[in-house]
């Protein structure tokens, strides 16, 4: 699957949406924070997490035992009208 696939892919599901629009209001989110926010299994927030990092749009950073997620705003800015942002994420 090329890049451009992979991107629709993880822009075509509303609790991928949900969780980019989380990450976007915020530095960046611990993954023990998002699996409370989401009312969903370790296992499908791992995998929602797994399509929106192979799509390049958030990145991982790892503290100790802990992931930690963020937005990769310029990737969103390159893929996404100014319009469409303000619509999807503020």
């Amino acid at each position: 699957m090329n890049k451009i696939d992979l991107i629709f892919k993880a822009l075509s599901d509303p609790i991928r949406l949900n969780i980019l629009k989380k990450l976007y209001s915020a530095e960046s989110v611990c993954v023990c924070e998002l699996s409370s926010i989401f009312d969903i299994s370790q296992s499908k927030l791992s995998y929602h997490l797994k399509l929106l990092l192979s799509a390049g749009l958030i990145s991982k950073a790892s503290e100790g035992k802990w992931n930690f997620y963020s937005v990769n705003k310029d990737t969103i800015s390159t893929i996404l009208t100014y319009e469409t942002i303000q619509k999807l994420f503020l």
